[in-house]
């Protein structure tokens, strides 16, 4: 039977933050799995994963949160304080035990999925089956690489810090983060307008990561994945295509699909195919 879900929006205030988030319920679904999604740097849990959880089968509860200085969650006075990965992780087990999810599947897009691989690391019982669509840390299998590419990053982030106008900070990002993009004024305007939102929260998101992959032992953080679904856009850089194969022979839990047509974007581009293919990847999972 099709999904069909109820949203509930709710905040969590704790310590530090107004966590916003949203949880959607699928009322045809008596199979009792939960999954939680987390979004990428600088857009919010609703526009990344909105039209791939009507696609979904298999679970009863999606859980989307905005992650830290994105979306609608705020620190308590409202300013835009730097942070590291690993606070992004505490709101998200904060969050998860407010609501008593002792147990769920968890997938996250970019820089959220660089919070996945550090949520599963920390809470390996909690988690079960994964999904990572272009995670952050993930697109080079030399990590001294990883860093020096990442500090394109810290300076798009500083510009963007300094700038009145976001656009030609957000323009520079789309074109590091996807080189191969099929640029169209109608899809950068949509972008600008996305990552424009918040643009300190934005950098401080990018920033996150480039500290992250100076200080985290990366080969560590794979090996304590389990069942991973792996996306990449079929136009992101090869690098990044490379890195997953490597990791599909060395990890007997890593899946990975390269989807044609699309970049980093790709949950916005092919929401719906991604969907099926996770619900496949579920069925699959369960029937190991």
């Amino acid at each position: 039977m099709k999904p069909h879900f109820s949203i509930q929006t709710e905040v969590l205030e704790t310590a530090e933050q107004r966590i916003s988030y949203r949880i959607y319920r699928n009322r045809y679904s008596g199979a009792g799995r939960r999954l939680l999604l987390l979004h990428g740097a600088g857009v919010a849990g609703e526009d990344t994963w909105g039209h791939l959880v009507n696609h979904l089968r298999g679970w009863c509860e999606v859980l989307v949160p905005d992650l830290r200085g994105m979306g609608l969650t705020r620190e308590l006075d409202g300013c835009e304080r730097e942070y590291q990965v690993e606070e992004v992780v505490a709101d998200q087990i904060r969050l998860l035990d407010h609501l008593g999810w002792w147990a769920f599947d968890l997938g996250g897009y970019s820089f959220g999925g660089l919070v996945c691989m550090l949520l599963k690391q920390q809470q390996p019982h909690r988690v079960h089956k994964q999904y990572l669509l272009e995670s952050a840390l993930i697109d080079r299998r030399d990590i001294e690489e990883v860093i020096a590419n990442r500090q394109r990053y810290s300076d798009i982030a500083q510009l963007l810090r300094e700038a009145d106008d976001p656009e030609v900070s957000v323009m520079q990002f789309l074109q590091a983060v996807a080189p191969n993009r099929i640029a169209s004024p109608r899809g950068d305007a949509i972008s600008v307008a996305r990552l424009g939102q918040r643009p300190q929260g934005f950098a401080n998101a990018l920033d996150a990561v480039t500290s992250a992959s100076q200080r985290l032992d990366r080969s560590r953080l794979f090996a304590d994945q389990g069942d991973v679904s792996s996306f990449v856009g079929g136009r992101s850089p090869e690098s990044m295509h490379l890195l997953n194969q490597q990791l599909l022979w060395q990890l007997a839990g890593w899946y990975y699909h390269p989807v044609r047509g699309c970049d980093h974007s790709l949950p916005f581009q092919k929401p719906r195919q991604i969907a099926l293919q996770m619900n496949q990847d579920l069925e699959r999972y369960l029937h190991r």
